[in-house]
């Protein structure tokens, strides 16, 4: 199986798009909590962070075990993201986009065989590589939305 360039297109470049969606923003804008009980623009991205590095995790495992089984991630039950709320929104901005170049340029060097190696998801079942990845990225766009739809009503007021 070969990598869909819409997944490696992705992969590289989708989460840069939050540097011009919160373009503007002031660090209070970005943690402001917009609607109560959700979370801020700052939330949203410190998840995307960390879910980055328990992503890598789960490729790690998939890589080297027999189709291993995943727990369902809560970022409210992971302490990584918590010590990542903690952090400067630059702070977290530069892990995101550093940790994203090295693990793609790492998955994109994987030979065809290690694509088609696979996990079980909690909800989704068995997936080869290619489907976690879609799942990652899809995941990731839809908290893109969530923090453009949140930039946009700063912005607004």
């Amino acid at each position: 199986m070969q990598m869909p360039s819409s997944v490696s297109t992705r992969l590289q470049y989708q989460h840069k798009s939050l540097i011009d969606i919160i373009d503007g923003l002031s660090d209070e804008q970005i943690r402001m909590a917009v609607n109560p009980g959700k979370w801020s623009i700052f939330e949203n991205i410190a998840h995307l962070q960390t879910y980055q590095h328990v992503f890598i995790h789960r490729i790690r495992r998939m890589l080297g075990e027999e189709c291993p089984s995943f727990e369902r991630y809560t970022a409210e039950a992971d302490p990584l993201f918590h010590e990542s709320c903690a952090k400067s929104s630059r702070e977290i901005m530069q892990d995101l986009l550093t940790t994203r170049k090295e693990m793609s340029a790492g998955i994109l060097s994987f030979a065809e065989n290690d694509l088609n190696k696979t996990g079980i998801h909690p909800v989704f079942g068995k997936m080869n590589l290619v489907l976690w990845l879609n799942f990652f990225l899809l995941h990731e766009a839809h908290h893109l939305f969530t923090i453009f739809k949140l930039a946009a009503m700063q912005k607004k007021d």
